[in-house]
């Protein structure tokens, strides 16, 4: 079993606590109402949404997978970070024991800001990761953060 890291950084103009309120907080309710040709919902099989709970996302049928679970590991919300590990799902395959994420929202000086991910890909065995085994993951989310990006910006008032 082995662990390998990769980051991902993405600049908004979307203010942080917007962004983490989106993407962190409130994702259960936005991400169907955003894609729904991909994410059917997501619902909190365990907990109140803080550190310990449990969300189950489940996909479309444009998706390439069924489900996943995450639990949500720590849960900042003064300091914009969220830590939450996929613990099942279709992701995983039979290669993946889980992957551990850590997102951060950091203001830029433009009012923006930078988002950062860090993910931890715990392995079964010998297996190991190679980037661009998660270069379609890596791809889904920009585009995730890009949607919403955009829903924030035609509505200024949402999150404000």
């Amino acid at each position: 079993m082995g662990v390998t890291t990769f980051t991902l950084d993405y600049s908004s103009s979307v203010a942080p606590s917007r962004m983490f309120m989106a993407l962190i907080i409130d994702s259960r309710n936005l991400l169907p109402k955003l894609l729904p040709q991909f994410v059917k919902d997501v619902n909190l099989i365990q907990g109140d949404g803080d550190a310990g709970s449990i969300e189950q996302v489940n996909f479309n049928k444009a998706s390439p997978f069924k489900y996943l679970k995450h639990r949500i590991d720590a849960l900042d919300k003064e300091n914009l970070i969220c830590k939450y590990t996929m613990i099942e799902g279709d992701p995983l395959g039979d290669k993946l024991e889980s992957i551990a994420y850590e997102v951060k929202f950091e203001a830029t000086n433009d009012g923006g800001c930078l988002c950062k991910m860090t993910s931890n890909y715990k392995t079964i065995g010998d297996f190991e990761v190679k980037e661009e085994e998660v270069k379609e993951g890596r791809e889904s989310t920009i585009g995730i953060y890009k949607v919403v990006e955009s829903y924030l910006l035609e509505n200024p008032q949402v999150y404000a």
